[in-house]
């Protein structure tokens, strides 16, 4: 009616495999591993005796942004060792995010749920496998069994605890990622095709027009809105693995 048609809704979801079963969301995956790379590997090849500037200076900003605010505030000095890691979770994570704003590509590779399991799990065998190798097969006891528990409530304690640790954990982290960049990207998409259609049926109803400026007006709100939103769920993320690793490292749970 009146020249608005909205495509079906899988299509905001699915892509045409470029080749094989490499699609966009595996191009953006490619793309922001290969770009935080290059982007700490030229700020290296920086003279380091010069002050900071251009992509050396953002380089340097983001690694004092996750000792300061990550890792000092969750797991303290002893965890600076991890700023590697939870540098480069954070980079990936936030250039996946970022696409769902970027013209063109316009989907966040991290609201296919594939990626944010992926980084669950991985986080999930790093913070088990840091929890043994520092505590030992003690570490399985302080894992479902909190110090003080009574002995009558241990069946009940360990079985809350392993559930909560095993599978809600990575579970919590997959879909929390997840979820909040699909809304997102759902949001974005539904006010743009709405936005295009109301102006594109001027013909046949011409205020339609003057009705198209106000999702247009909430589309951009969305946009910017998600620019915080990507920051926040990479943030998130990031500091929910420190925190992870940091119970795992020492026997109080």
């Amino acid at each position: 009616m009146f020249g608005l048609e909205f495509p079906p809704i899988n299509e905001i979801l699915r892509w045409h495999d470029l080749f094989s079963s490499f699609n966009k969301i595996s191009l953006i995956a490619v793309a922001a591993a290969v770009i935080g790379s290059l982007v700490f590997l030229l700020a290296g090849s920086k003279d380091a005796t010069v002050a900071p500037t251009g992509i050396r200076n953002l380089a340097e900003t983001s690694v004092e942004f996750i000792e300061d605010s990550v890792i000092m505030q969750t797991m303290g000095k002893e965890g600076l060792a991890w700023t590697p890691f939870l540098l480069s979770l954070f980079v990936f994570i936030f250039l996946c995010n970022l696409t769902g704003i970027v013209p063109i590509l316009q989907m966040p590779a991290t609201a296919r749920i594939a990626i944010p399991l992926f980084l669950s799990l991985l986080v999930w065998v790093i913070f088990i496998g840091t929890g043994l190798k520092h505590q030992k097969l003690s570490y399985l006891t302080h894992l479902l069994w909190p110090p003080g528990v009574p002995v009558a409530l241990k069946p009940l304690v360990g079985l809350i605890e392993f559930f909560s640790t095993i599978i809600v954990r990575p579970l919590s982290l997959t879909v929390r990622l997840f979820a909040n960049m699909l809304a997102g990207h759902i949001l974005l998409v539904t006010f743009a095709l709405l936005s295009e259609a109301m102006f594109q049926a001027e013909t046949y109803v011409p205020i339609l027009t003057i009705g198209g400026i106000l999702p247009f007006f909430m589309l951009v709100f969305l946009t910017a809105f998600e620019v915080l939103v990507v920051f926040l769920q990479a943030y998130i993320f990031t500091i929910l693995t420190a925190v992870y690793i940091a119970s795992s490292t020492h026997a109080e749970h």
